[in-house]
């Protein structure tokens, strides 16, 4: 298992800084494959390619082009981290079943994954990334929870 990679997801958000910090502090120097999941297009997108002038094709390389730069800014915070990370880019209009496929594809010894904090009705109306995850993987996730709000 010492040799097998972490996948952690990343999306830019403080959530899933926090995976990266929990990750180094749990899993040290170990090689590590920072995923972003990005839409091939999203529901915007798709109305405007509707028209002749702009091909869905074009919004496909500008999702991958972004979704790039967003998973080198997650292995630049996480070579600040300590860890030996690499950039994954997947394309995908579901979100946790790329990360599951991910995971899967590197035989990832565990999958890391900050975590919104929703529950209950919130949760079940915005979805649940790393609810799903954990659900569906079989193998270890570890779900960071958001940093807690001092009153």
């Amino acid at each position: 298992m010492d040799k097998q990679p972490i996948l952690i997801c990343y999306d830019g958000s403080a959530d899933a800084e926090r995976a990266i910090d929990a990750a180094a502090a749990l899993f040290g120097s170990r090689h590590t494959f920072v995923l972003t999941v990005a839409p091939t297009i999203t529901f915007a997108e798709a109305a405007a390619a509707t028209s002749a002038i702009v091909p869905a094709q074009s919004f496909e390389h500008l999702n991958r082009a972004e979704a790039l730069e967003q998973a080198r800014a997650g292995v630049s915070y996480a070579l600040r981290a300590g860890l030996e990370a690499h950039p994954r880019v997947e394309m995908s209009p579901t979100t946790w079943r790329a990360i599951v496929d991910v995971a899967e594809e590197l035989d990832a010894a565990a999958i890391v994954i900050g975590s919104r904090g929703l529950s209950g009705l919130r949760e079940f109306a915005r979805g649940s990334v790393s609810h799903d995850v954990a659900t569906h993987a079989h193998r270890p996730v570890l779900i960071v929870p958001p940093k807690e709000e001092k009153q």
